[in-house]
């Protein structure tokens, strides 16, 4: 008796998900997978800086959107003018995105998850987070959402 082998073309796919739709057809497979839009591989996308407490009101927000796509690594910097105290929160989106790491100053911070970011005074911290559900996400500055510093992530 002898042991048969599987061999599969090797080839180099014109589009990036043209090896995954491959392999799925030599498994036997659907070839229709659910893909990301993103990819990890690649440095983080930067983002628009998000400054909170701008305007004469000091109540005001450099950015009311932010436009992603899940699988891409993204990199937020958010600052606040010191003017007004922020507790930052974003709660739907922290559920529904993999957070990889904070830094603020010279410090990473690596936790799996977050509930908010306060800034008492002036500073800025920069989150590196990958989406990883599409939806709409608001987020705000707890107790002042009626004063407007709120905005949206949308993350196709």
């Amino acid at each position: 008796m002898t042991d048969a082998t599987l061999t599969l073309p090797v080839a180099r796919p014109t589009h990036r998900h043209a090896g995954l739709a491959l392999l799925a057809a030599a498994l036997g497979l659907s070839s229709t997978l659910a893909l990301a839009a993103g990819d990890l591989a690649n440095r983080p996308e930067r983002l628009e800086r998000l400054v909170i407490g701008t305007g004469e009101s000091m109540l005001g927000v450099s950015v009311r959107e932010h436009h992603m796509e899940t699988g891409q690594s993204y990199r937020l910097v958010i600052e606040a003018t010191g003017m007004q105290e922020c507790a930052w929160v974003a709660p739907g989106f922290f559920k529904n995105a993999w957070l990889r790491k904070i830094e603020v100053g010279n410090v990473e911070i690596k936790a799996p998850t977050l509930t908010e970011l306060e800034f008492e005074r002036e500073g800025e911290a920069e989150l590196f987070f990958v989406p990883i559900r599409p939806g709409t996400y608001e987020w705000a500055c707890a107790g002042l959402e009626e004063r407007g510093v709120t905005g949206t992530f949308i993350v196709q």
